[in-house]
């Protein structure tokens, strides 16, 4: 016959004379987890998120150097249409644009610079567009001219 507590026998409880049942969940303070490992894949994909986001995060658009080529092309072409002359007021107001472009990629502004620089090729386009329609009209004032003086010569009435 085997001993009390023996390893071939479990030990019965001296005050209920029963075996000892393991304790319930309820009667546990706290209940046992298994420490939490990382997993070598959780890992590596927590390595590259840290070590990625920072390069997003400080990463900023190029600066707008098409657009600022295109809005002094556009000055340009205003200018040669003599905007100047016929249209100072919009030309002015593109080139001064233009000068607020220059500035704000100068500041790091890439939104703003963008901006201005649409803004002045719109205004530079304005003016030349102004430009050739008041050299248009000085042209049809012109012709209308000659006209009505080739019908004095001829003796024909004036056209209304």
């Amino acid at each position: 016959m085997a001993a009390r507590g023996s390893i071939d026998t479990p030990a019965i409880d001296s005050i209920t004379d029963t075996l000892p049942m393991p304790p319930s969940f309820a009667q546990m303070p706290r209940v046992p987890q298994h420490p939490r490992r990382w997993s070598a894949g959780a890992v590596r994909l927590l390595l590259v998120i840290a070590l990625t986001f920072p390069l997003f995060a400080a990463a900023r658009p190029p600066p707008p150097t098409h657009e600022l080529d295109a809005a002094q092309a556009a000055i340009l072409r205003a200018e040669s249409a003599d905007a100047d002359q016929y249209a100072p007021d919009a030309l002015l107001r593109a080139k001064n644009a233009l000068s607020q472009a220059q500035a704000a990629v100068a500041a790091r502004k890439t939104a703003d610079a963008l901006g201005l620089a649409q803004l002045s090729a719109a205004e530079a386009d304005y003016a030349h567009a102004r430009s050739r329609e008041a050299m248009q009209r000085s042209q049809l004032s012109k012709r209308r001219a000659e006209i009505n003086d080739l019908r004095k010569r001829l003796g024909m009435e004036a056209a209304p």
